[in-house]
C-alpha cells in the first residue's frame, strides 16, 4: 500500500481531531451542544454545494438512489451524530481522549464489518492478530484517558 494513502488518512484523522475540537469550543461557547453541531452541519452542507457547483456532477439516476440498500443513506444522520458527540464530549474528555475513543469504537466496529464482510466491505477474517492490534488500540485509550 503507498505510503502516501496512509499519511492521507492520519490527515483525515488530524481533521477529525481538529474538528471535535473546533465543536467542543463552539459549544462552550454559544452554550448549546446542538447549535454547535448544526452550525457545524451548516458549514458542511455549504461547502458540499460548493464543490457541486463548482465540478456540477451528473445527477444519480432516480433507479439508481431508488435501488440503494437503506443503510447506504444513514452516513448523514451517522455524521450529524459524530459532530454533536464532539461538540459534547470534547470539552468533558479532552480531545486527546475523545478521539482515541472514537478511534478504538472505529476499530472495533471495522473488525466486525471486516469480518462478516457487511455493507459491501470485502471480507477479511478476524485474526488473532488483528484482534490483539484492536486490543491494544483500547488499551491505548484507557491509557490516553486514565494515566
Amino acid at each position: 500500500m503507498p505510503f502516501i494513502w496512509i499519511m492521507l488518512a492520519a490527515a483525515a484523522g488530524a481533521a477529525i481531531a481538529l474538528q471535535a475540537a473546533a465543536n467542543g469550543s463552539l459549544r462552550t461557547n454559544l452554550g448549546d451542544a446542538r447549535y454547535a453541531a448544526f452550525f457545524s452541519i451548516c458549514g458542511t452542507m455549504l461547502m458540499a454545494a460548493v464543490a457541486m457547483l463548482a465540478i456540477r456532477p451528473p445527477f444519480p439516476a432516480a433507479t439508481a438512489m431508488r435501488a440503494a440498500p437503506w443503510w447506504n443513506w444513514i452516513g448523514g444522520p451517522l455524521g450529524a451524530s459524530i459532530v454533536l458527540a464532539g461538540a459534547v464530549l470534547t470539552p468533558r474528555l479532552g480531545a486527546a481522549a475523545f478521539i482515541a475513543a472514537v478511534v478504538a469504537g472505529q476499530v472495533v466496529c471495522s473488525l466486525g464489518l471486516d469480518h462478516f464482510g457487511a455493507m459491501g466491505v470485502p471480507e477479511q477474517p478476524l485474526t488473532a492478530g488483528r484482534a490483539l492490534g484492536a486490543a491494544m488500540i483500547v488499551a491505548g485509550m484507557l491509557l490516553v484517558k486514565y494515566l
